[in-house]
């Protein structure tokens, strides 16, 4: 249990529970608070620092909406791992992760040759029920589950697309390493509630929000090389961009 040690000005015009929420965040940014790591209840903190619960549970609420606590059925309040934050550039997850130090970890769920089912062959543009790769995997970080990753692939990459391979490295990387070149891809961000499956390899309850990401992967030809719909667990994801005015 992570004890702090706060210094509260009670004659300041900042209201106590936004100087509360700042000390605590920059315990967490300091490493102080580690990801894992576990308050005390609201009320036992409220009580040691001499605060009103009201003004405790703001405190606590902001930082759990900002995505630096969350609140577990049965453990309490719990500090989480640091936003993964991605570019938007055409890169695979894991090789964003292992650049930034999060111990990527991939586990296979699925790896069969299919027929296309027709939303997919009109996306990949090849007849519906032509033989196509398809992938479903649990990507994790730091130990954590992150993600839970579905693609389908032109068929003739399936040789080189092994379990093993998976799971020891990145997915463009080995197309890349069959001659494939990257170059486009459309793709689209959502949000929904995390569907059954999802919610028990991800570690979240059934209809917990979780961003989606469907894109469509092109190479230098013109080729639809790939199409991924992945569903990432909210409060450990983020995409940034860069807005330039037309």
């Amino acid at each position: 249990m992570a004890e702090l040690t706060l210094a509260l000005d009670r004659s300041s015009p900042v209201p106590l529970y936004f100087q509360v929420s700042r000390q605590i965040e920059a315990a967490i940014d300091s490493g102080d608070l580690a990801p894992g790591d576990r308050l005390e209840n609201e009320i036992s903190l409220a009580d040691r620092w001499g605060l009103s619960r009201p003004t405790m549970r703001r405190a606590i609420q902001e930082l759990v909406d900002r995505g630096l606590l969350v609140r577990r059925r049965g453990i309490g309040t719990q500090v989480v791992h640091a936003r993964v934050k991605r570019p938007m550039d055409l890169t695979s997850l894991f090789d964003d992760l292992a650049r930034s130090g999060q111990r990527p970890a991939t586990r296979v769920l699925a790896r069969e040759v299919v027929g296309a089912p027709a939303p997919v062959a009109e996306r990949l543009g090849v007849p519906a029920d032509a033989d196509v790769l398809r992938l479903e995997r649990l990507r994790s970080a730091r130990d954590e589950p992150l993600a839970v990753l579905r693609n389908w692939l032109p068929v003739d990459l399936a040789p080189a697309l092994t379990a093993a391979a998976l799971e020891a490295r990145g997915l463009y990387e080995l197309m890349r390493g069959t001659g494939v070149h990257l170059r486009i891809a459309t793709q689209r961000i959502t949000a929904r509630g995390a569907t059954a499956p999802e919610a028990r390899l991800l570690g979240v309850r059934k209809g917990a929000p979780v961003l989606t990401m469907e894109r469509v992967a092109y190479d230098g030809s013109g080729r639809a090389v790939e199409l991924g719909e992945h569903a990432y667990r909210a409060e450990t994801y983020s995409v940034e961009m860069t807005v330039v005015e037309r």
